[in-house]
């Protein structure tokens, strides 16, 4: 009876152990399985930046997709654009220039009509052509101060990753959607160009248009005022003179495209006008616009630790804009800036030593 008793108490207490052996397994594993989970997300450098990025990673997958198909309209739209403007100079505004304006005024307008247009379109078609650089994918041993995550390739000093074109740049600034381009280290000088002379070109539009643009406006008017008391006249017969005479269908047109001329010249000098007001800022200071985020979270870093931040690819204000149009003499600014140029940049984009040019030495140091 003892033996009987001795045995039914130990199936008791092995049952009872393999009961707790299984919810201790099942425990164990539940636990493995939430770390490897946390291991998998956890990163030290997460913080709610992070978190929103993440967040909006739809949407910036969108916008870069529309952006990268839409590259196309928006270069046929910049070209139509720019060639309703000439057109409507060449057809409307020369003619009364020629006809009214002195020797000298005409010499003045054909001279510098045609140097600007030839400026602006040579560095669109340079912007849009040349490429802005890439790392190489071949070539080891290339000085670098991180690895591209989406590439898995290293990245040297400046350079970005583009989502829109899917590859790193060198020296990126941004990808401009009006190019259908990235703006890095080999198109930067002709992007910043041809915003500039896009810029004096329309100003020069309009303040060459103002004079027929009020006339033309004042024509509209009076053809409004016109087109009601023609109404009036033949409704109620309470016009007791003949109604003033009509504009041809060419006045018309030709009002309506002094109108259009000025309006968009004006509104396109004040929107890339402010532009290129914010690109001459960031080449004076020596930085992109990637690089101006950058440094300002760097300069309030050391700003809080007592240090001061010194930009390392900066030489000085003048330096720095020799430094971008690639100016080695005087005369230089005549047939590298002023005149049509296609020289490179200087450099190769994957290291950043001072030029020999520049009077301002400093050392070369890498930056994210």
């Amino acid at each position: 009876m003892r033996n009987i008793r001795r045995l039914f108490l130990r199936c008791l207490r092995l049952g009872h152990r393999r009961k707790f052996t299984y919810v201790n397994s099942l425990s164990d594993y539940l636990r493995y399985s939430r770390l490897c989970l946390v291991s998998l997300s956890y990163n030290t450098f997460t913080n709610s930046d992070v978190v929103i990025e993440s967040l909006f990673e739809p949407v910036y997958w969108l916008v870069d997709h529309m952006t990268r198909w839409f590259g196309v309209v928006f270069v046929a739209l910049v070209i139509l654009l720019t060639s309703s403007i000439v057109l409507i100079v060449y057809l409307c505004v020369l003619p009364l220039i020629l006809q009214t304006y002195s020797t000298a005024w005409i010499c003045w307008h054909l001279a510098y009509g045609h140097w600007n247009l030839i400026l602006i379109v040579f560095h669109y078609y340079k912007a849009i052509t040349t490429s802005p650089g890439y790392p190489p994918q071949v070539q080891k041993n290339i000085p670098s101060v991180a690895v591209c995550r989406k590439c898995i390739a290293p990245k040297p000093a400046r350079t970005h990753h583009c989502s829109i074109c899917n590859r790193c740049i060198l020296k990126m600034d941004h990808h401009c959607p009006w190019l259908n381009n990235c703006v890095g280290h080999y198109n930067h000088r002709y992007f910043f160009s041809f915003c500039l002379f896009m810029t004096l070109g329309c100003i020069y539009c309009s303040i060459s248009s103002r004079v027929m643009f009020r006339e033309a406006y004042a024509a509209i008017e009076v053809r409004s005022v016109t087109r009601l008391l023609q109404r009036s006249y033949f409704t109620w017969r309470t016009y007791s003179q003949s109604p003033p005479p009509a504009f041809s269908f060419r006045d018309r047109v030709f009002h309506k495209c002094i109108i259009y001329l000025w309006v968009l010249c004006s509104s396109v000098a004040v929107a890339l006008g402010a532009l290129t007001l914010w690109h001459a800022i960031l080449i004076t200071r020596g930085e992109t616009s990637i690089e101006r985020h950058i440094n300002k979270k760097e300069r309030k870093r050391l700003q809080g630790k007592g240090k001061i931040f010194q930009n390392p690819y900066s030489y000085g204000r003048f330096s720095n804009w020799r430094l971008f149009f690639g100016v080695e003499t005087q005369w230089q600014w005549i047939t590298r800036v002023v005149l049509p140029s296609s020289h490179p940049a200087y450099g190769d984009g994957l290291k950043w030593n001072t030029p020999h040019w520049i009077p301002t030495k400093q050392t070369s140091v890498l930056a994210i």
